[in-house]
């Protein structure tokens, strides 16, 4: 049984809360790189875990995340002015670099103790992977870099980050993300041909090249523990001698693996970045290992449509049902909703931004659900208990891939995948 201690502590991510420690062990991907480009643009406001932020890009070229309020009256930084290396707020000038030192006092006396005895809140900043990390724990617990994924070790031009604001907790993101029954059922198209039939009758596959999700849509499921997180085997019938293995990764604290439709495809994985109890960031990462993503790779195709203001709101979202169209959804697919992303979207929002997971009725599918709680139950509760975290530390261990594989019955999904989950 579930409770409700168990869904506060997995879900509160505030500062001082028992999850909120624990991911602030870890480098936390907020930013696409291309979001505060410019040295000496404009501050941008930005929310993370709870707490209000500005984040700029000084003269130097340098990142600093620091407070959003100005210590001295606590004023919005996001109206600063950003020059000369540092960030100054507008009203009576207190300027501070990208580190949270006083730079400035106008106002002040030349030799004010203010300018020894003052500094903002700052966290550490990082570009990496094309996109920009924020390390928000203890200064002493700070691992040298982000984990490993290997969308950041590739060039660019062989990935593409895409972004959108979830109006839910972050939990219900990754659970989404390794819940392998849902795919051949949210996500299936149906044949138009026969709008009578029933729909298991008419029940397609979204990718003819891996019809068996959508053919056996009851997936046996096998968990195994990993120094990184989990590997998730889903287990379809592909024939009388064959099954065909679904394999998702999820890799602490929040990210998880898609398994590619074939060897050739890109891989497709994202993060699920908490801002606060009830919305989360989503990033969806498209790689491929070797090679450029190619003119018929189209990010439009694949990520969902967002609102040009920065605000990374999906343009169909609650207020208009996610674009739901109940034609198309009699006709050509299970949800009516267009693109994968948006039908989780709408999934997971519509839950609730917390969803009371002492009220569910969980099932067979529901394994990798229940064995990831009871990780990041375990491993948050560990921090509290002992003061550390190991894994943020040894960010090699995440070099792993996903994948969907054909194999004979009898051989173990790990044994026989175990060449295309390596990543070079």
């Amino acid at each position: 049984m579930f409770t409700q201690q168990d869904n506060e502590d997995l879900t509160r991510v505030g500062p001082g809360t028992v999850m909120g420690e624990y991911l602030r062990r870890h480098w936390q991907p907020f930013l696409i790189a291309d979001e505060v480009a410019l040295a000496d643009g404009a501050p941008m406001r930005t929310r993370l875990l709870g707490e209000d932020l500005i984040v700029f890009r000084d003269s130097k070229g340098r990142l600093g995340l620091l407070d959003r309020y100005c210590p001295h009256r606590r004023v919005d930084l996001f109206f600063g002015r950003n020059e000369e290396c540092g960030l100054r707020c507008v009203y009576h000038g207190w300027k501070f670099d990208v580190e949270g030192n006083v730079m400035d006092m106008p106002a002040e006396p030349a030799n004010s103790p203010l300018r020894d005895e003052v500094k903002i809140k700052s966290y550490p900043v990082m570009e990496w992977g094309g996109v920009i990390w924020a390390y928000m724990g203890p200064k002493e617990h700070m691992p040298e870099r982000p984990p490993e994924l290997e969308w950041g070790l590739v060039p660019a031009a062989n990935r593409h980050v895409g972004k959108r604001l979830q109006e839910n907790n972050f939990a219900q993101g990754v659970e989404g993300g390794i819940d392998s029954s849902h795919v051949g059922i949210l996500h299936s198209m149906l044949d138009p041909s026969n709008p009578n039939a029933s729909f298991r009758e008419r029940q397609r596959a979204i990718d003819p090249k891996v019809s068996y999700l959508a053919r056996d849509t009851a997936p046996k499921f096998f968990v195994r523990n990993t120094s990184y997180g989990l590997r998730i085997g889903a287990r379809r019938n592909a024939s009388d001698t064959e099954y065909y293995w679904r394999i998702t990764q999820f890799l602490a604290p929040f990210y998880t693996m898609i398994a590619p439709r074939d060897p050739m495809s890109p891989i497709a994985g994202h993060a699920w970045t908490p801002i606060d109890d009830h919305n989360t960031w989503t990033f969806t990462f498209h790689w491929h290992p070797k090679n450029p993503l190619d003119s018929n790779y189209d990010p439009q195709s694949v990520n969902v449509p967002v609102h040009p203001d920065g605000s990374y709101r999906p343009i169909n979202n609650r207020s208009n049902n996610y674009g739901i169209n109940r034609d198309t959804q009699r006709l050509y697919s299970s949800s009516g909703i267009e693109g994968i992303g948006l039908q989780d979207s709408a999934i997971q929002e519509t839950m609730g931004p917390i969803v009371d997971r002492s009220r569910e009725i969980l099932a067979s599918g529901d394994a990798a659900i229940v064995a990831w709680r009871k990780l990041m139950l375990q491993q948050a509760r560990h921090l509290k208990e002992t003061g550390e975290v190991p894994l943020p530390k040894q960010p090699e261990l995440y070099r792993v891939r996903s994948a969907g594989i054909v194999l004979p019955r009898g051989v173990d999904f790990e044994e026989g995948a175990r060449e295309l989950m390596k990543v070079a």
